[in-house]
């Protein structure tokens, strides 16, 4: 089985979407059967269960995958770390950022620096949908995530940072003269939803219900932070955000208003477990003597 071969298998056993598995690739929805096809060919037994509507391992190909996965990350993690080597690089940590305040947690990016000048740090984006999927493919090393995080082979180490919410409405919008907001007025009005999530993650972030058991209705379905402001501008939705989007994405067509019965949303490092390493655990030990930071 070539190593092309092996990554379109590993990415549809995570995806069970061939159209997102071609997407994550950047190859064909056709190339993506041909190699499939071509795998259980080879081995003489169906690898997925395929229907209109759905694709499942069969129990053949959960083995398949529990076997390849390690050797895989372990081919993919040594070619990564050659090429740093032949650029005089020991390591690099790479942190995925679902925040956007990276400036406010400066202390910790120049704590790690100054301590491991030998190891190289990359601080980047992370998109909220299928918020882990960078850390199982080996993208980032470490995710900055809302918590909780409840997936059995995900660390949560200290927490980071830990903020208020405000919601954002537009400037002309009914509530935008308040000077804080309760979620059951926010229960009047659509929220934006994502998919490729895991459920109770993001229903700590936006809640189901008020406390007094009102619905927050969720739609239209975003993908990104750009399309959640541009449907909130326009007042087609409200949207709860962390504290520092007041700060990082102020805009004149958008207000932001505190949102006074609703709790801090805290933020931790996230990494697998598999995969922990000398500078993750470096990293940790950073971010639990300093302890989570303000904004």
């Amino acid at each position: 089985m070539e190593l092309r071969d092996i990554e379109i298998f590993l990415t549809l056993a995570d995806e069970l979407h061939f159209g997102r598995t071609a997407e994550r690739l950047r190859v064909t929805p056709a190339r993506v059967t041909q190699a499939i096809k071509k795998q259980e060919r080879q081995i003489g037994a169906p690898l997925f269960e395929r229907t209109n509507r759905t694709v499942r391992l069969t129990a053949l190909g959960r083995q398949l995958r529990d076997d390849l996965w390690p050797v895989y990350t372990g081919l993919h993690d040594g070619m990564r770390r050659a090429k740093l080597a032949a650029q005089g690089v020991t390591a690099v940590l790479r942190v995925g950022m679902l925040p956007v305040n990276a400036h406010d947690l400066r202390p910790y990016w120049d704590t790690f620096r100054s301590r491991h000048p030998q190891w190289e740090l990359r601080i980047q984006h992370a998109p909220f949908v299928d918020p882990f999927a960078g850390l199982r493919s080996g993208d980032v090393d470490v995710l900055v995530s809302w918590l909780p995080v409840e997936e059995p082979d995900l660390t949560t180490g200290p927490v980071m940072l830990a903020e208020p919410r405000v919601v954002a409405v537009a400037a002309d919008h009914e509530l935008a003269g308040r000077d804080s907001v309760s979620l059951d007025m926010l229960a009047d009005f659509r929220h934006a939803e994502t998919p490729s999530r895991p459920e109770y993650w993001f229903d700590a972030y936006l809640p189901p219900h008020t406390r007094s058991g009102r619905l927050l209705e969720r739609g239209p379905v975003v993908r990104s932070a750009e399309e959640v402001l541009t449907l909130t501008s326009t007042g087609q939705i409200v949207n709860l955000f962390p504290a520092h989007m007041r700060r990082y994405w102020s805009r004149p067509d958008i207000a932001y208003l505190p949102v006074r019965d609703l709790g801090v949303l805290p933020y931790a490092a996230v990494w697998r477990a598999e995969t922990e390493n000398d500078l993750i655990r470096a990293f940790a030990r950073i971010v639990a003597d300093l302890g989570p930071l303000s904004g």
